[in-house]
């Protein structure tokens, strides 16, 4: 009966984690699935909770000891604390790195379970269950890559760690015989006689050393291939961690005979590919090219002899004058960007499209797949200030209306309205498809100064004719835009 109950609340756990991921894959329907994935890990954490304290035959039962009951409650307890803390302080600029964060948690638990298992008195010796010590060794293998690399993330991210990639001379072949040599000591793990070595026997005759070996081999590797991505890749990055984060916690299932933990740790590393697939279609990328790293640290081929420079003459406005452009126009789209998240501006943004759709004026927003530094960190951001889903556009969706729109206000993004993408073939973010708002007849960028985006690229967008710098904080400038537009109108 007990097993039945248990078996039962996983199948539901994993309708609703299902269901949580249907609702998330539209806008208006994300605060449902957000409630179903709730309610599924509740069930999932009680029911696993039983799982250890209830046995399935309970003629034969008998009550865990005190010690496991403690430990149990104390993991339960303190994972709470910490993740309702980490939530409630989180800045909507700061979610990028939560999420990185949270992947190299799941790394490592995949890693220490790994371990745990194959130091259980009933753990397999070689020759008696192969299946469960692959099961073990790539759990660890998997999980050691997302950690380290998830760290490794992070702390570009947060901007511990340049965001230009590291290319050490080699990099491939080094990656290569990295794991060549996990396959090596996978083998002499799988033929171990015993954990560790005993008396009579060789370092290698026991799998720990080898498990060890790889783990500090896979640690290694998950940090030599995320420091080769460069910033302008983090996003996919991100996405494709959540893969492995995903793919780990389903070998932690297979470990621990958790068919809930195998179910869902399927669906986020699922999720997390076809995810990383579409951005990089999106970025006219492969997923293997983004791996491999280099992105915006090569000046790309040889200018062709005539070919444009990013030189010219800025053109710099006022707040009075980008107010009388947005007044006059009958169109405008705003493009929101990472600049727009740091200085937390959604909200003021919002006011002001509130206030010209109040005069008549056609507002829409326009979201590129990979605006900010996390899938979708634009629309959360809008989705906060309660823009409305109906005026929030993808780039597919609105590129074509840019030559008939009379003013576009670039908010705190580069690399997304760079038209070197289309029109230089030298230049390293060449093919990536972009938002073509310098084929409007306006176009008002507000940036903090004349640096180049997180991609290391230089934008010639700012010195088109038809384009207006604002420069300064893009909330103060956007609230002054605001007070303008109310005194204008």
């Amino acid at each position: 009966m007990i097993v039945t109950l248990r078996s039962l609340a996983y199948l539901a756990a994993s309708l609703l984690f299902i269901m949580s991921l249907r609702g998330l894959s539209t806008q208006e329907t994300a605060r449902g699935g957000n409630r179903f994935g709730l309610i599924g890990m509740i069930v999932a954490v009680i029911m696993t909770a039983a799982a250890l304290l209830i046995p399935g035959d309970l003629a034969n039962a008998t009550m865990p000891q005190p010690t496991v009951l403690g430990v149990l409650a104390g993991a339960l307890g303190l994972g709470a604390v910490v993740g309702a803390v980490l939530a409630s302080r989180v800045a909507m600029t700061s979610m990028p790195e939560l999420v990185a964060v949270l992947h190299s948690f799941v790394g490592a638990a995949a890693v220490l379970c790994g371990i745990a298992n194959y130091l259980e008195p009933t753990a397999v010796a070689a020759g008696e269950n192969q299946a469960h010590l692959v099961e073990i060794y790539v759990g660890v293998l998997i999980g050691a890559v997302t950690f380290s690399g998830s760290v490794i993330a992070f702390g570009k991210l947060r901007g511990f760690i340049g965001s230009k990639p590291l290319l050490l001379p080699g990099r491939h072949v080094l990656n290569a015989i990295a794991l060549m040599l996990c396959v090596a000591l996978g083998v002499v793990f799988l033929r171990a006689e015993q954990p560790w070595p005993d008396a009579g026997a060789g370092f290698f005759d026991a799998g720990m050393p080898a498990l060890l070996l790889m783990t500090g081999l896979a640690l290694l590797l998950g940090i030599h291939m995320v420091m080769a991505i460069g910033g302008g890749d983090m996003p996919v990055v991100v996405s494709l961690l959540n893969s492995y984060s995903g793919w780990a916690a389903a070998a932690a299932g297979f470990m621990l005979s958790n068919d809930l933990l195998i179910i869902t740790g399927a669906l986020v590393g699922s999720s997390g590919a076809i995810l990383s697939y579409i951005m990089c279609k999106a970025m006219n990328r492969s997923i293997f090219n983004v791996i491999l790293g280099g992105f915006g640290a090569e000046a790309g081929a040889k200018p062709a002899a005539g070919a444009a420079t990013p030189a010219g003459k800025v053109t710099e406005a006022t707040v009075e004058q980008v107010a009388e452009l947005l007044l006059a126009a009958r169109s405008v789209i705003i493009v929101p960007g990472y600049g727009m998240a740091v200085a937390q501006a959604q909200h003021p943004v919002k006011e002001i499209s509130s206030l010209l759709i109040g005069k008549g004026i056609k507002v829409r927003y326009a979201i590129h797949p990979v605006a900010g530094r996390l899938p979708g960190h634009m629309n959360v951001l809008l989705a906060e200030a309660n823009v409305s889903y109906d005026i929030v556009k993808e780039m597919d969706e609105i590129n074509e209306d840019f030559s008939s729109t009379d003013v576009v206000m670039v908010i705190g993004a580069n690399d997304i309205v760079n038209p070197m993408a289309q029109l230089e073939p030298s230049s390293p973010i060449y093919g990536m498809p972009v938002l073509e708002v310098w084929k409007a007849a306006r176009v008002v960028m507000l940036k903090r100064g004349m640096a180049a985006g997180y991609a290391g690229v230089d934008n010639p967008l700012v010195y088109n004719d038809n384009t207006l710098m604002l420069f300064g904080d893009a909330r103060q400038s956007v609230t002054k835009l605001l007070t303008a537009l109310n005194t204008g109108g």
